[in-house]
């Protein structure tokens, strides 16, 4: 028998009015929180993309929720395969970093960090569609301010890899090599 959240994650879509309404489900009733990461978080799971779409959104808004399933998020991560799923993992990985560096954020464990860091990384010399790569460069931007040893890593990966692709991804590095060459 499914449950209400199991119904509701098979009715959604990829629109983001429907993303929306699912998030905004999980956000009013928190007792299914749970429920919903592990399906985010099961790649064997035919749901597992629809939820990670809704994740993105529910951390987006309200990122200090996600906090108790950092652990398990960083051990999955390096472990999705799905374009669909991979995307919305590397802009929570973004939206982490960018609270990890505010001083009211979220604090990440070095460990974290580490294994953000490690998993981004992996992400940038993978073949991986534009989106994931930019959101994996834009963390890594963020948390190279605390490890400079990172944004050396990420410079020499995204000059190598400039002629190699699109020229959205060409666009992007070139911003990001700006900052990084101040």
């Amino acid at each position: 028998m499914k449950t209400e959240l199991v119904s509701k994650i098979d009715q959604s879509t990829a629109h983001r009015k429907s993303r929306e309404q699912l998030s905004n489900y999980i956000i009013r009733n928190l007792g299914i929180l749970t429920e919903f990461v592990e399906i985010a978080f099961d790649t064997s799971n035919k749901n597992h993309v629809k939820a990670f779409w809704s994740l993105e959104l529910v951390c987006q808004k309200k990122l200090k929720l996600f906090v108790p399933y950092l652990d398990l998020f960083c051990e999955v991560l390096p472990k999705l395969k799905d374009d669909s799923s991979i995307r919305p993992a590397t802009k929570i990985c973004f939206f982490l970093s960018k609270s990890n560096h505010r001083k009211n954020g979220i604090s990440l464990t070095q460990e974290q960090e580490h294994l953000l860091i490690e998993a981004l990384l992996d992400r940038l010399i993978q073949n991986e569609k534009v989106a994931a790569k930019v959101y994996s460069m834009k963390a890594l931007f963020v948390l190279g301010k605390k490890y400079n040893w990172v944004h050396d890593e990420l410079k020499n990966i995204i000059e190598q890899d400039y002629a190699n692709h699109s020229a959205a991804y060409q666009a992007a590095t070139r911003n990001l090599l700006k900052k990084l060459n101040k």
